[in-house]
């Protein structure tokens, strides 16, 4: 399959940015946060709730925004990573979906802060349920292409079913914390090893393009 430079650039760099963005905004929010807080006692909205926190919430909504938006184009460019079978194409194909909708999630997230209740509620819960699905279903494509690094494939589907016994058994603000920081990791891995591809691709577009010029001259040669 044909990897166009343009795809894996979007998805790489929107990725690592989107890291960026949540991580400063969220540690400049708990910087503003006046009370004591730990991820074993507070979920993340909690940065954003008006009520505990009136500056801090303003990062840390914007900052849930700016992520969201960031994750519309790293879905898109995941289409690069799509296997040469229609089982794969299709399953990498419901997963960008269900990630643009759960970027849209995100998005209301930071609109609706955790001080105005049910909007609240039910977008993070939208969020979470979508990134489940999309964790599985995105793991899954990748691991099905072959230039993909197995182990970061591995990792998603791990990371993922890991959630469920964490739920069950220990619950609260933590297994948020866990999801949320854990598919960062999973999205840098993805963007690092896009970037290798992509690298790859640069690499041999070059010696082909050195190629021919050589091979062009070894025909005159013989004529």
């Amino acid at each position: 399959m044909r990897v166009s430079h343009g795809g894996l650039q979007l998805s790489s760099a929107s990725g690592i940015l989107l890291i960026l963005l949540y991580c400063t905004f969220t540690f400049v929010s708990w910087l503003f946060y006046p009370y004591p807080y730990s991820p074993w006692s507070n979920y993340l909205s909690r940065l954003g709730n008006f009520d505990y926190s009136p500056i801090g919430a303003y990062f840390y909504n914007l900052g849930c925004i700016l992520t969201g938006i960031a994750l519309i184009p790293f879905f898109i460019g995941m289409w690069e990573w799509s296997p040469t079978n229609a089982l794969g194409k299709g399953v990498l194909l419901l997963g960008q979906v269900m990630g643009m909708c759960s970027a849209l999630a995100l998005i209301l997230i930071g609109v609706f802060s955790e001080d105005q209740g049910s909007p609240h509620m039910i977008a993070s819960s939208a969020f979470f349920l979508l990134n489940f699905f999309v964790l599985v279903l995105i793991s899954i494509a990748l691991l099905l292409h072959h230039r993909f690094i197995k182990l970061i494939g591995l990792f998603g589907l791990v990371l993922t079913f890991l959630s469920l016994p964490l739920e069950v058994f220990l619950g609260g603000p933590f297994v948020e914390w866990y999801t949320v920081f854990g598919s960062l990791i999973f999205v840098g891995l993805v963007s690092y090893n896009t970037m290798l591809l992509g690298k790859d691709e640069r690499e041999s577009h070059g010696i082909k393009s050195l190629e021919l010029p050589r091979s062009r001259s070894s025909t005159r040669s013989q004529v």
